[in-house]
């Protein structure tokens, strides 16, 4: 059956090679990037699919982002939260936070709650995780912490994954809400820019979204992290399994990020 599939940051890497395996099957695909001239070129060479401009770094772009989908298309099958960031010049955003925790986990979050009227429940939100996980500095989640490059992303891909378990906990009859690893150090611009190196085949990361979005067999895993490492399912970090700061960690993100989501449901109604 065909399905409507938004990937967000699907102009290069993973999303951009997952997208075309699924314009492949026969999907419908809605894609997102930050760059216009970038983002019109790949537009146009995956035969005009659907596609909105946004900076993730800044959330009032997040928003009216949101906003233009809920305004343009009346239901989605399928989320990708690809975007993501690890390393840049500039890691203070306008909003006086990392730029990895607005990135990798507000704007998602942002995004994903302001497209729930119109994902359907038998439908699917994927959260690009990650093996590098790490204990969460809730604090520097809302005013801006000076930290490397690698503990900011790993403390962001933590926040995803325990907000994608957290969704999936609050929305039990869906729709399915599942964290992943893509694989680690694949050949992404990202890893180029982090590590310096080549990095492995990226159809490891676009085969395994392509299956998380599509395939039967994943039609009941909500709240579960898949770690293609493994190749399965598996534990995140330790954290993700205490309930006292998972508690403090929604609220905090709550806090932060309800009045963007209000700005689109209200809007929306």
């Amino acid at each position: 059956m065909k399905k409507t599939i938004l990937i967000t940051g699907a102009t290069d890497g993973i999303g951009f090679l997952a997208a075309k395996k699924l314009i492949k099957q026969g999907h419908r695909l809605i894609i997102h990037g930050r760059n216009q001239a970038k983002l019109e070129r790949i537009t146009k060479g995956l035969g005009g699919v659907k596609s909105y401009l946004a900076d993730f770094s800044n959330m009032d772009s997040v928003v009216e982002m949101a906003q233009a989908i809920l305004s343009n298309h009346k239901s989605l099958d399928v989320v990708i939260n690809n975007a993501g960031i690890l390393k840049t010049a500039q890691t203070k955003t306008i909003h006086g936070r990392d730029i990895r925790f607005d990135v990798n986990t507000l704007a998602p979050y942002i995004l994903t709650r302001s497209l729930l009227p119109i994902i359907a429940e038998t439908g699917r939100v994927l959260n690009l995780s990650s093996a590098a996980q790490a204990p969460i500095n809730i604090a520097a989640m809302s005013n801006f912490v000076q930290m490397d490059d690698m503990a900011a992303y790993a403390q962001s891909k933590l926040a995803i994954t325990i907000w994608s378990a957290e969704l999936a906990r609050e929305y039990p009859k869906g729709p399915v809400f599942i964290s992943v690893n893509p694989g680690s150090l694949l050949a992404t611009k990202m890893v180029k820019e982090g590590f310096g190196i080549d990095g492995k085949d990226l159809n490891i990361g676009a085969d395994i979204l392509v299956r998380l979005a599509t395939e039967d067999e994943f039609s009941c895993a909500s709240g579960l992290y898949f770690d293609n490492d493994e190749g399965a399912f598996g534990s995140p970090h330790q954290a993700a399994n205490d309930r006292d700061f998972c508690d403090q960690f929604m609220t905090a993100l709550s806090s932060l990020t309800q009045n963007d989501i209000n700005k689109c449901l209200n809007k929306a109604h």
